[in-house]
């Protein structure tokens, strides 16, 4: 159903959102891959790690924006290539989805999300915040075959979260699907 032409069209006329100077900001990478007739994303699973709120979930590789970055889009790179060893700087970049805010007990956070193509199937080398890289096709995700509810607790909240990816991402995720597809409809809420 997806290829990356109809992605590129469909994020080339897309509007860079600005973003507010105070707060903190975060940025992702949502990396794409062409594998034969399938488009894979590519998630990381966070490792587990005490006070960190998203400690062993499922994530896009990315990170807090740091003096050093000129924007959110070379936080995005530069985390990418800290936590799983993928070089972005010369891959296209094909656009920016809305981005995603977040109140915690430290305050509120930007995240930015970008959209990403590679070619091929780079090494992927995680660093000690990553647990794991993995590539998952996108048509399954997008017919919601994947798509299933788990209850748990989350800093003392009871809820129900929606599993392969939740919260912040899965938002990412179905925002990207509602760009690419005007009549899809999200797969649980």
């Amino acid at each position: 159903m997806f290829d990356l032409p109809s992605i590129r069209r469909a994020l080339a006329n897309r509007q860079p959102q600005s973003t507010p100077v105070d707060g903190r900001q975060a940025a992702v990478a949502v990396v794409l891959r062409e594998r034969g007739a399938d488009l894979d994303m590519l998630f990381i699973k966070r490792a587990e790690r005490a006070g960190d709120p998203w400690s062993g979930h499922m994530a896009f590789p990315g990170g807090h924006r740091e003096a050093s970055d000129v924007d959110l889009c070379a936080a995005a790179v530069r985390e990418t290539h800290e936590e799983i060893g993928l070089d972005l700087s010369s891959a296209p970049m094909l656009g920016e989805l809305p981005q995603q805010h977040r109140v915690d007990a430290r305050g509120g956070i930007l995240v930015a999300p970008f959209v990403f193509e590679i070619a091929g199937d780079p090494t992927l080398t995680c660093n000690h915040e990553v647990a794991a890289a993995t590539w998952m096709p996108l048509a399954p995700m997008h017919r919601g075959d994947n798509h299933a509810r788990a209850a748990g607790s989350h800093n003392g909240f009871r809820l129900d979260r929606d599993c392969f990816v939740w919260g912040m991402t899965y938002r990412m995720v179905q925002t990207l699907f509602e760009i690419l597809d005007p009549d899809y409809q999200r797969v649980l809420d």
